[in-house]
């Protein structure tokens, strides 16, 4: 049996154990990155593909009899084509609940660096405003503390629970979103109704027909005046000009970005202008500590071992 795993510079920073991978397969290929015209020839003849991010489209599987598993390093499956997969009789195994604490820990980061305007008072001590204050501390910018305000959540999956559960420790409020495109069942609010109750709002959910452009203009316009945004789920979710004019005109108080709606943003972005103010982009890297990465690879072995066994886990 033999396995290639296409991007592996796209889960591994020289810092994670291959072995629950290479234990189950004949051979390991690892290549750092795949180029669309070279997949094809490294897959050919192969049983097992590894992706993360490389397309494996219909053409390509139909052109690969020898395929019979390809394992996802990620949970997202849209570089994949399902379908074709299927007509091929090719399992395809995803991985699941590896970066749950990863993304809790970050979004936790986000909400605090947002209500405490770390990033401004870090940049301010740099630029020696500290040390020309006539007083002992410098409060240039408002601090808001958590406690006693109310959080809303947008996805209330395995994610959305974790960061709600931290938030209620702190001493907040949580309301829960409906899902996008259902009527709001009991504990839930539809999203008209959720937004301006809340001072702080957490996308989770993940990016579909209905949850695209999901935060556009008019339901900024429905949050608080001051409510801070943070995302990290998908960029797409979030109407990227219309959170660039509802920062610049004063009615959020701030916004804290993990995702894009293009990543890498190679072309530019609304958000990158460096006049929005109190806005914070990390480079969807939420998910991304060795930790979270690690559990991925025994995941990937893990479904590897179920395939060989013809009991496949994890099938999408």
């Amino acid at each position: 049996m033999k396995a290639v795993f296409l991007d592996q510079g796209s889960l591994d920073r020289s810092d994670l154990d291959l072995s629950a991978i290479a234990a189950q397969v004949d051979e390991l290929m690892l290549f750092d990155r795949t180029q669309p015209s070279e997949v094809a020839a490294r897959l050919a003849g192969v049983q097992i593909a590894i992706v993360n991010k490389v397309v494996l489209d219909a053409a390509l599987i139909e052109s690969l009899p020898n395929l019979k598993l390809i394992c996802i390093a990620a949970t997202g499956t849209n570089n994949v084509d399902l379908q074709a997969a299927a007509k091929q009789g090719v399992v395809v195994s995803n991985c699941q609940g590896y970066g749950t604490a990863s993304v809790v820990q970050h979004t936790l980061c986000l909400m605090l660096a947002l209500a405490t305007r770390l990033p401004d008072y870090s940049a301010a001590v740099q630029r020696g405003d500290w040390g020309r204050s006539e007083q002992f501390c410098l409060l240039d910018f408002p601090i808001m503390e958590l406690a006693g305000k109310t959080l809303g959540i947008v996805g209330y999956g395995e994610l959305g629970q974790g960061v709600a559960r931290i938030a209620e420790a702190l001493g907040m409020e949580v309301l829960i979103a409906a899902r996008p495109g259902t009527v709001p069942a009991e504990g839930r609010l539809a999203l008209e109704q959720l937004l301006p109750r809340v001072d702080l709002l957490s996308l989770h959910c993940p990016l579909t027909d209905q949850s695209r452009h999901l935060i556009d203009s008019r339901a900024l316009a429905l949050m608080k005046p001051g409510a801070l945004l943070i995302n990290a789920a998908r960029g797409g979710i979030v109407d990227e000009p219309a959170l660039a004019q509802a920062l610049k005109s004063g009615h959020l108080g701030g916004a804290a970005m993990d995702v894009l709606s293009q990543e890498p943003p190679r072309d530019g972005n609304v958000l990158l202008d460096p006049d929005i103010p109190n806005l914070i982009l990390t480079p969807h890297s939420a998910w991304g500590s060795q930790e979270a990465r690690q559990r991925i690879v025994e995941q990937i072995g893990e479904n590897i071992e179920a395939f060989i066994q013809s009991a496949p886990i994890r099938a999408v």
